[in-house]
């Protein structure tokens, strides 16, 4: 029986197969979906999080029908939102963009919301939404501008990595580090064990290395 379940991360961010990978799982396919990320007028943070996590599952799932062996496979997909108040970080592309991120954030706590959807070989949906806590230092001129020249913000919620050199920023989190990454570890794995995903499995094979 374990080696016909399947799982697809519904997710092309090495972050979060490297987290996967930390947790011991090792998906069988990847299978990124796009869907537009705008938030709707008056949507929350977290309302935010919770629906882009179900419609790239819902995507994903669209894509696994198509392709006969992957049928019946777990999903797993998952959307991160940085927001201060009820104010959206946007996943910045333009240098501009990282740059107004930082100068909001520095000095400041904000929040960073992960949901997670599941979908069951069954197709049917499990999700959770989990948050954290992270203030930042007070950032000076010549340490954003040093951090925009990385290039480490490309692409990143928040304009920021957490994993990487804006970990020297982050004075103090509550709550779990790896939904900051984005995937929080503890959720996503009670999630799939619950749903009968032999999730050490491959703590087996490792060890057996």
């Amino acid at each position: 029986m374990i080696g016909q379940l399947k799982l697809v991360l519904a997710s092309g961010s090495p972050r979060r197969l490297g987290l996967l990978n930390q947790a011991g799982i090792e998906p069988d396919a990847l299978m990124p979906s796009e869907v537009d990320e705008i938030p709707i007028k008056g949507e929350l943070p977290r309302a935010l999080a919770n629906r882009l996590a179900r419609e790239k599952a819902e995507a994903s799932l669209a894509a696994v029908r198509r392709e006969e062996s992957l049928r019946g496979a777990f999903i797993i997909a998952a959307d991160t939102v940085v927001a201060v108040g009820r104010r959206v970080m946007p996943k910045t592309e333009l240098m501009e963009e990282a740059a107004q991120c930082l100068r909001l954030l520095s000095g400041r706590n904000h929040r960073v919301y992960t949901s997670v959807c599941l979908v069951t070989p069954k197709e049917a949906f499990r999700q959770r939404l989990v948050e954290t806590r992270v203030r930042f230092k007070r950032l000076s001129t010549d340490e954003i501008e040093a951090y925009l020249a990385s290039g480490e913000w490309r692409g990143k919620a928040g304009g920021y990595a957490a994993q990487g050199l804006a970990g020297t920023f982050v004075v103090k989190i509550a709550g779990s580090f790896s939904n900051v990454v984005g995937l929080p570890l503890y959720e996503t794995v009670s999630l799939l064990e619950g749903e009968g995903y032999p999730v050490r499995f491959g703590w087996l094979n490792a060890a057996q290395v």
